[in-house]
């Protein structure tokens, strides 16, 4: 479990490294969106984004992993420690999404980095993005709902 700090009021300040390898910004969004709703909402969870994975407590990585970003998540694994958990955001993150029979696309994050938590959608929700950190966290049992954006 990565460590965590406590504030005054009592709150986990947990802190975020937010990776985007090659994703349509769908998911990146709903990871904004579950920052902004942490904000408003004034949980016992607090969740900050950080300029560098090696001052991260977890690692959210979205996109699908291409041949041509490989060599950078490489260098990106040796910049975390072994002990840093990682949660795969979406779709393209855990297979490749619709790309994963492209010729560029190796598949998802796990073919690089040990991935702890696979929160499926496209996009996921901010709830499921939540249940995925609590669950890689080990403060929730595994219970996911799936979502799927359909346009109106």
């Amino acid at each position: 479990m990565p460590p965590t700090v406590k504030l005054s009021s009592g709150k986990k300040v947990i802190n975020c490294y937010h990776a985007n390898i090659g994703a349509c910004n769908g998911c990146d969004l709903e990871v904004f969106n579950l920052l902004s709703a942490c904000l408003q909402k004034k949980k016992n969870l607090d969740i900050k984004l950080v300029r560098s994975a090696k001052s991260a407590d977890i690692l959210l990585a979205s996109g699908s992993l291409s041949r041509s970003v490989l060599k950078k998540i490489k260098d990106l694994k040796e910049s975390i420690s072994g002990s840093k958990t990682i949660i795969a955001i979406g779709t393209c993150a855990i297979d490749g999404g619709p790309w994963r029979n492209s010729f560029n696309v190796v598949g998802g994050i796990d073919k690089a980095l040990n991935v702890n938590c696979f929160v499926p959608g496209c996009p996921p929700t901010p709830d499921a993005i939540l249940q995925g950190i609590e669950l890689a966290l080990g403060a929730k049992k595994k219970q996911f709902s799936s979502h799927v954006y359909k346009e109106k």
